[in-house]
């Protein structure tokens, strides 16, 4: 299998030609690696999609299972969206976190915080995470990629080369793109202890006006 990975949409339809084994290898314009679908400019759109749906069927078993007779609590309903809803989320996050199409999930996952805090559409989608005791989407995110990063600062490690190099936007082979370096780098020089702390999910979240006015 072969694939390009450009900016140039002059040369969308361009495919390679190698050969191995004397057999030209077949060319994907949206290949599948681990359960992430690449394309052509590496914006995930296309996985991105492939997993709201993913997404949205799940929150729909959750709102079978909350307008069932069974005892279904806040904390079933919590446990169960962990599980089957932020555990699918989160999968490859590391690979798409950065991309300018994540918040193509953002109506599924505040669909399911919306069943386990049973708040209604008044109630701001901001403050559904609080609410429901689940950290942010976007926190979870950046704190799986702190955790590689940090794991990365140890010499060895696959990405303690590009890691340990100075910070150069010129050095991006797709410039309009944040690479998992730069926002690295970003997050281990910003953030105290090299953790998401929980100050962090309150800033992202908790606005001290609505705190004042609940809904």
């Amino acid at each position: 299998m072969s694939a390009a990975f450009h900016l140039k949409n002059k040369e969308t339809k361009c495919e390679l030609k190698v050969k191995y084994n004397n057999e030209t290898l077949p060319v994907y314009s949206e290949p599948k690696y681990l359960g992430a679908t690449l394309d052509r400019s590496l914006t995930y759109r296309r996985h991105l999609e492939s997993l709201r749906k993913k997404l949205t069927s799940r929150v729909a078993l959750l709102r079978r299972l909350a307008g069932s007779g069974w005892d279904t609590g806040a904390t079933t309903l919590r446990v169960a969206t962990l599980a089957l809803v932020h555990s699918t989320a989160k999968y490859c996050a590391l690979v798409w976190c950065r991309s300018a199409h994540t918040r193509l999930i953002d109506p599924a996952i505040n669909g399911a915080l919306r069943i386990v805090t049973r708040c209604l559409r008044p109630t701001t989608a901001d403050n559904l995470p609080t609410l429901a005791g689940i950290q942010p989407a976007e926190l979870r995110r950046n704190g799986a990629t702190l955790t590689l990063a940090r794991h990365a600062v140890e010499p060895g490690y696959l990405f303690h080369s590009a890691l340990a190099r100075p910070s150069s936007a010129d050095a991006r082979r797709l410039k309009s793109r944040r690479p998992f370096v730069h926002v690295a780098q970003h997050l281990i020089s910003s953030s105290d202890n090299n953790t998401i702390s929980a100050a962090q999910w309150v800033d992202h979240q908790w606005n001290a006006e609505w705190a004042d006015n609940p809904v």
